[in-house]
């Protein structure tokens, strides 16, 4: 292999490492640091630390309430890294595309929400990789298209960092990640600057939506990416492309963004950017290495609302002391917590070498209402945690498994929404960043004291943030 090669596989290595987004995607949990020995070289080694601690948390863990709406959701998610340019996700007709089988002939019309993450690393010349998103009015008649909430993110302005357990997160100014930022700023209903209001559309024509950059140059490391979320309405049918194209050169040979001429051309002419990532494993089979694969499609569902409450009641009723019940979130196949319950949204239309199942759920609000209870005579002491166990599908132990020390990736970088009457009686507001290890023994996300036959609301919000691995549960314990 020439030396430049080797010398960018070892960089991509070293990044992934860092950042936990392959391996906590592909393999959960692994055994492995990043050693840096004498010679400035990276190497990855077995940990020799001693073994760790297993505990198994004694309670029940519940199926969660509800389902997912049926708003639908363009999925743009393959190839996660992009090295040749080309289509991303196209729900375009395929009549007249020099590349049918790259266009799902999907229009969307009304609520639909927006997903695209790419990254890239190395790219020749250090060339400008542009993120592209056209809408396209097939109609007769002019099409208006709400922004509702929108946020795009460079990796370079939000890196991977490592931050506590828990940051208060009211200013927005804690994340790690641009999936995490993004998902964060329009959790919070914003709509960043840089995106219109609505786009209006006559019939037979298209707009850029989204012609943004990720740039590498004058980065330490050439490695950037770009996550982007929206929300929209649109009052006609429209037909949705994401593609990524590099950097049009002026006559003085700096850099210049596509014009939306060259990205139609591009989506009539072209063929699926690259490179293409793992082909996943089938639903039905029954053995074998499962690889969810990376979401290219159209997935169900934008939000899951659920009130959680025992059966045929209204009401929670707090766990006895030093117990536990948690509810499981964005379960998946391989990953149900013993709840026989999957989340995962379906793929409305896909690519065939791409996902089965928007797995992860990147992007899908839970909306969860805990109506807590206390039908004692004594004052009990309530928490909620949003927790990360070991992932397995049935429970082996006969509980969920928590470790110490934790594994050392992080499952979960992002922030929830706590609405609460606290124990003065004041209503509360909160956004908190979690930033949480798999198997991690945590401090209690929310506390509150219950007096005797007494009821008291809560509320956690989250967006599934991106380069999250699932699955989690929220937990209630009385202390």
């Amino acid at each position: 292999m020439p030396a430049n090669q080797l010398q960018n596989k070892l960089s991509a290595t070293i990044f992934i490492l860092l950042s936990g987004l392959a391996i906590a995607q592909s393999f959960g949990c692994t055994g492995f640091k990043l050693n840096r020995p004498s010679d400035g070289s990276a190497v990855a080694q077995t940990s020799l630390k001693p073994a760790p601690q297993e505990i198994v948390q004694p309670g029940e863990v519940r199926a969660l309430p509800g389902k997912l709406d049926t708003i639908p959701v363009f999925n743009s998610n393959s190839p996660e890294w992009v090295k040749t340019e080309g289509i991303l996700l196209s729900t375009f007709s395929p009549t007249g595309k020099k590349t049918p089988a790259a266009h799902l002939n999907f229009p969307f019309q009304g609520r639909f929400d927006l997903f695209a993450h790419h990254y890239i690393h190395t790219p020749k010349d250090l060339q400008t990789l542009y993120l592209g998103v056209i809408l396209h009015n097939p109609g007769k008649k002019t099409v208006s298209v709400n922004i509702l909430q929108a946020a795009s993110c460079l990796m370079q302005d939000a890196p991977f960092t490592t931050l506590p357990s828990y940051v208060e997160n009211n200013d927005g100014k804690a994340f790690s990640g641009p999936g995490d930022r993004a998902v964060s700023d329009v959790l919070r209903g914003i709509r960043q600057a840089d995106f219109p209001a609505k786009l209006v559309i006559p019939p037979g024509q298209s707009r850029l939506l989204l012609n943004h950059p990720i740039p590498v140059k004058n980065l330490e490391k050439p490695v950037n990416g770009r996550s982007s979320f929206m929300r929209l309405r649109s009052s006609g049918k429209v037909y949705t492309a994401s593609l990524a194209m590099f950097a049009r050169k002026n006559s003085d040979g700096s850099e210049r963004a596509p014009t939306l001429r060259e990205w139609q051309t591009l989506l009539n002419t072209g063929t699926f950017a690259g490179p293409r990532d793992k082909t996943p494993t089938p639903p039905d089979a029954t053995s074998g290495q499962l690889i969810y694969g990376r979401v290219a499609g159209v997935s169900q569902g934008s939000q899951w609302q659920a009130k959680l409450v025992d059966s045929k009641a209204q009401t929670l009723t707090i766990p006895q002391r030093g117990k536990v019940i948690s509810y499981a979130l964005d379960t998946l196949r391989g990953g149900r917590l013993g709840t026989e319950q999957i989340q995962t949204a379906k793929m409305l239309v896909r690519y065939p070498d791409t996902a089965y199942e928007a797995h992860g759920n990147y992007g899908v609000e839970y909306n969860l209402s805990l109506p807590l209870s206390n039908t004692t005579n004594q004052t009990q002491t309530v928490t909620v945690t949003l927790e990360t166990p070991l992932k397995e599908d049935k429970l082996s132990q006969g509980g969920l498994r928590l470790r110490k020390p934790s594994l050392d990736f992080p499952f979960f970088r992002g922030s929830v929404r706590l609405r609460y009457i606290d124990d003065q009686g004041q209503q509360k507001t909160r956004y908190v960043h979690l930033w949480h290890r798999t198997g991690q023994v945590l401090e209690p996300l929310l506390k509150v004291v219950l007096p005797p036959s007494t009821q008291r609301m809560v509320q956690v919000d989250l967006i599934y943030p991106p380069d999250s691995t699932p699955p989690q549960v929220l937990s209630v314990r009385t202390l």
